[in-house]
């Protein structure tokens, strides 16, 4: 079976879970290593998951999968099990959790505002300098962009065209990618994606113009390279030097 037909086989699900099943023994035994052990807090959430807007243990998430932090201290979640974009804010002490985007056990590819916007299994998630907010809708195959507008929250399908997948470059719904996992923004608004199921990293501009920089579809590896010479092997998570123009 190609590794591409499994990835579709299983829909509803993401294959990530497996892999962190399989680190975070390896995680635990790493803590005992250092000298100081890292101290955990909870600052959101509770055991058990639901999709619950509230303070510090009274919110509730459901598997979310990728954060990212503004300039502000404000973070933002992929709560992909419930296919929503929530934020969390500090206010004094406390964190308090709202829904951004998006509406629990309502998965879609809506464009829209609020709770009138719809995402399928949200992976990654990443914010810009400018607050606009980027999202891997990872079960649409598509690349979100979430922009405050007043007081709401609008979505806008950046690239990809929702349940379409494929390996295409081009612009906006002319672009295909595979299972999209991890993503990242630079300085000047490019976002950057773990084309997971392609095995391949995409750039897409702030215009929505496509390019796939490094990593050939379909032809998955470990070859150091250039350009489409490199391989990738189900790339998961990508990152940028922000101090470096790109």
């Amino acid at each position: 079976m190609k590794p591409n037909s499994l990835f579709r086989r299983r829909a509803g699900t993401l294959p990530g879970v497996l892999l962190w099943l399989a680190v975070l023994p390896l995680a635990a035994l790493g803590q005992a290593n250092y000298a100081t052990p890292y101290t955990f807090t909870t600052i959101a959430g509770t055991t058990g998951y639901g999709s619950v807007d509230g303070t510090n243990g009274a919110a509730q998430f459901a598997l979310p999968c990728s954060v990212a932090v503004d300039s502000a201290g404000n973070l933002y979640v992929a709560d992909s099990v419930n296919s929503t974009i929530r934020e969390v804010t500090p206010v004094g002490a406390n964190w308090v959790v709202t829904t951004l985007a998006g509406l629990a056990g309502s998965a879609g590819s809506a464009n829209g505002t609020g709770n009138a916007a719809r995402f399928y299994l949200p992976y990654g998630v990443t914010v810009a300098t400018n607050g606009n907010v980027y999202v891997a809708d990872t079960a649409n195959h598509t690349i979100r962009e979430v922009t405050l507008k007043g007081t709401n929250w609008g979505v806008t399908t950046l690239a990809g065209l929702a349940g379409n997948w494929g390996s295409a470059n081009g612009t906006g719904s002319a672009a295909r990618f595979d299972w999209p996992y991890g993503v990242t923004v630079d300085m000047n608004g490019n976002v950057y994606v773990a084309d997971s199921a392609n095995s391949t990293i995409r750039k897409v501009t702030p215009a929505g113009a496509v390019g796939t920089p490094a990593g050939s579809a379909g032809s998955f590896g470990t070859n150091d390279g250039t350009g489409s010479a490199a391989r990738f092997g189900f790339p998961f998570s990508v990152a940028v030097d922000q101090h470096k123009p790109q």
